[in-house]
């Protein structure tokens, strides 16, 4: 009892009737900046009727009173406009950060690898959408991982959301890409059932039901060593394209079914399906690239895009994500129907040569100097 009442003594007070001004941002009672702006509104209104008035007394109107009057027609107008404005700018700002918070940028560069990432959300006035990305330095190499929520808005992002902060933990303490896939299998069942419960609160169901078991999501998981080869682990999603002098389709097998509606297989071994070379890139997708389509129904090209920007080599990964944007919504007139998330890595290492024998030393020329 005494710790409890020790608790309650240094709980903070709650100010009640206590709000924050939008406009000074100080504390002040509640009620107190509406009234503000009430007998604002209210002494201009008084203003502009005595105007009003005097004008209609007189046979002949004074320019100047006109333009005083149309001056405070003006003012209150403006005025009652302006607040309401501000607090959506502020709301506005708040769901940015969040949603950055949740799908964070980009280091520019890691582990050798310079990175760059970009999203388009169906959603209007949202930056995140069904899509997910995230790429990890781990003592197990550079792990990625890319996917599609069904569907987007608010369910697509509590989806989202789970799946990143599985990944964030099981890229650092899973040693295979196949137990990695496994905490993202049983966090998105959670979810699910979360979720339905939520929905659903007489139900004493186990496992969801309704359209939560229809849900499923597509996810690529990649590992790339030092050397640069780059293990793959497919759920249903697009294979990434390979940027040379040409945009080439990594060929990986036949995927894996989506996370959701089918459990995984008892074996989940990761495959190699590329080996990524100095100066290469490896640009990975979600679907709603290559779905994308213009007034007339012609698909987005996204395989012609790359390779007309690998025409100007060496390019960024952050001039090609904006490159391959530009080109998407000049396709589709500046709407987009689905989420287009895109990742793109380019290898930075250095090849470091074989070292041989004293002889073969001696024999190679040396480079020559500019």
């Amino acid at each position: 009892m005494i710790s409890q009442r020790a608790g309650l003594r240094h709980r903070p007070r709650r100010r009640i009737g206590v709000v924050r001004c939008p406009r000074t941002g100080q504390c002040i009672r509640r009620g107190t900046c509406s009234a503000r702006y009430a007998l604002g509104a209210a002494f201009l209104g008084l203003w502009l009727a005595a105007v009003v008035a005097r004008e209609l007394s007189r046979p002949f109107p004074d320019l100047v009173t006109c333009g005083c009057f149309v001056l405070g027609g003006v003012a209150l107008g403006v005025g009652v406009r302006i607040g309401p404005l501000r607090e959506l700018r502020r709301i506005k700002e708040v769901a940015r950060a969040a949603q950055e918070v949740l799908l964070r940028p980009l280091p520019a560069r890691l582990e050798g690898l310079a990175l760059a990432a970009g999203q388009l959300s169906a959603s209007q006035g949202a930056v995140v959408g069904g899509d997910l990305y995230e790429v990890m330095s781990t003592a197990h190499g550079v792990r990625v991982v890319i996917g599609d929520v069904r569907g987007h808005g608010l369910p697509a992002i509590g989806a989202v959301a789970a799946l990143l902060g599985s990944f964030r933990e099981a890229a650092h303490d899973e040693r295979e890409l196949g137990g990695v896939m496994r905490r993202l299998e049983r966090a998105l069942h959670r979810h699910l059932r979360e979720r339905a419960r939520d929905e659903q609160p007489a139900s004493a169901a186990a496992e969801p039901e309704g359209p939560q078991a229809e849900e499923f999501v597509t996810v690529l998981l990649l590992e790339i060593h030092a050397d640069g080869e780059v293990l793959a682990l497919n759920c249903g999603h697009p294979w990434p394209y390979r940027l040379r002098r040409s945009a080439e389709p990594v060929v990986g097998g036949d995927p894996l079914p989506p996370l959701g509606p089918f459990p995984l297989p008892a074996e989940l071994p990761a495959q190699l399906c590329v080996t990524l070379l100095p100066g290469e890139l490896l640009v990975l997708h979600t679907d709603g690239a290559e779905d994308a389509r213009n007034a007339d129904g012609e698909f987005f090209s996204l395989r012609s895009a790359l390779t007309g920007a690998a025409a100007e080599l060496p390019v960024s990964p952050v001039a090609l994500v904006a490159g391959v944007q530009r080109a998407l919504l000049r396709h589709t007139g500046g709407l987009v129907c689905d989420d287009v998330a895109l990742v793109v890595l380019r290898n930075d290492r250095l090849r470091v040569p074989v070292q041989g024998t004293a002889a073969s030393r001696r024999q190679r020329p040396e480079p020559s100097h500019r």
